[in-house]
């Protein structure tokens, strides 16, 4: 047997053991995006988008997709995921001071508009999380009256 055929062998063997093994998975209780949408009060339209487009990365429920099963594809989702949640995660909200979720808005509105979110390595293979112009619109609109509640929030009397 040659060299390339043997190192080949070595690659697939490594390949089907790799399969045993995979990140830990990011499985959270819908319950824990309730006080989000409670204090967010999100219309119903954008309550799906943010379900369709955004929940999978920003929130500790995630829907996974069959390639999660392949190693390495699960390492690279679950980085997402971990960097996703890092910068906003909703089921964690009621953790985050006022200026803080004010914050977070703000990145979101900027976010979205500029088409930076949703990524487009998750729209490739989520064609159903590309934002159309209309609900970037009904998005940001929501995401603006929740900053003005934060901000009469954050007046003091």
């Amino acid at each position: 047997m040659n060299i390339v055929k043997k190192v080949f062998l070595f690659l697939l063997i490594v390949f089907v053991v790799a399969q045993f093994f995979g990140p830990e998975k990011n499985e959270g209780d819908l319950a824990s995006i309730n006080a989000f949408f409670n204090e967010t009060n999100p219309p119903e339209a954008v309550k799906v988008i943010l379900e369709e487009s955004c929940f999978d990365c920003h929130s500790n429920v995630t829907r996974y997709p069959w390639y999660n099963h392949i190693t390495p594809v699960n390492y690279w989702l679950a980085d997402h995921i971990k960097h996703g949640k890092k910068h906003f995660n909703v089921s964690k909200w009621d953790g985050n001071s006022i200026k803080r979720k004010d914050h977070k808005f703000e990145e979101l509105i900027e976010m979205i508009e500029d088409k930076s979110m949703p990524l487009n390595s998750y729209t490739w293979t989520h064609t159903e999380a590309k934002l159309t112009d209309k609900q970037i619109a009904a998005v940001t609109d929501w995401a603006k009256q929740v900053r003005f509640k934060y901000s009469l929030e954050a007046k003091p009397e």
